[in-house]
């Protein structure tokens, strides 16, 4: 994706410096250390060795440069970019040692967010013939990993949902049992909400949505509701609010939902559960 913005160092650092700080334990990497003279250069690349979209590049950069800055970092295919087997994702000069001891992490991290990234271009080419719906993300991310997740998603041509529960206001089935219906909570809400603030409710049925239009939700979460539901459902909301289709979507069921008219598609398993893409550093 041509506007796809990096993340700052500032959020990248932490999260690769912790990694890096829990692979060198307590020693560092003896086994490196043990065999690779201090002096020894290592001149390699890091490709792809399956199909996919590349997400992570700045976390493997970083990586390599916590361990030694003398390590030269190319970037030869941005995030968001598309790779076939054999393509050149990073090249690397510079002191093998540290090379090595970097690898790991860089590897974990970018095979991790390329996996994302790759699942949720997936959704998005599935869902683009059949309705104007954004494949969003959820907060079902890694713990320690959401900023880097999300950004993923963003790099597989998917857009993100809120970042964190003070982001905006999202009522819950949970919340609305406690409070007593949909109307009281979205009224709570509303009141000790900013002006800012967007509300979204969870919905069941279309009894239910009716209840959150009829006291201005901003947006309704359709959940679980099957295509010819969905439909209904827009029709009604004709909108009043943006609609988001949720539950159980694959690539194989998200064109039906797009086909109903919803303006918002989320999936969890895009971050909790999509399979790491096979990339590896060949010296």
């Amino acid at each position: 994706m041509s506007d796809l913005l990096p993340l700052p160092r500032l959020l990248v650092e932490p999260v690769v410096r912790a990694a890096l700080l829990e692979d060198l334990g307590r020693a560092g990497d003896i086994t490196t250390d043990a065999i690779v003279p201090a002096e020894a250069r290592l001149t390699g690349v890091i490709g792809a060795r399956q199909n996919g979209v590349i997400a992570g590049v700045d976390c493997a950069r970083i990586a390599f440069e916590l361990i030694d800055p003398a390590v030269s970092v190319t970037v030869e295919r941005p995030d968001g970019a598309q790779v076939a087997p054999g393509d050149v994702v990073l090249r690397l000069d510079g002191p093998a040692r540290a090379i090595l001891t970097a690898e790991r992490v860089a590897l974990n991290l970018l095979c991790r967010l390329s996996g994302v990234a790759t699942a949720t271009a997936g959704l998005v080419e599935a869902a683009r013939p059949h309705g104007k719906a954004a494949i969003v993300c959820t907060r079902k991310t890694t713990p320690g990993l959401r900023a880097l997740e999300k950004h993923a998603v963003r790099a597989g041509g998917g857009s993100n949902h809120r970042f964190g529960l003070d982001d905006a206001v999202l009522i819950k089935d949970n919340h609305v049992a406690v409070a007593g219906g949909i109307v009281p909570a979205i009224e709570r809400a509303r009141a000790r909400s900013g002006h800012l603030v967007k509300i979204e409710v969870e919905v069941d049925t279309l009894a239910q949505l009716e209840e959150a239009l009829s006291v201005g939700a901003d947006a309704v979460l359709l959940d679980n509701m099957d295509p010819e539901t969905l439909r209904r459902a827009v029709a009604m909301i004709d909108g009043r609010a943006l609609s988001e289709a949720s539950g159980r979507i694959t690539r194989e069921t998200v064109g039906a939902v797009a086909a109903s008219g919803v303006d918002l598609i989320s999936c969890g398993w895009i971050t909790h559960s999509a399979a790491i893409i096979d990339l590896g550093l060949d010296a």
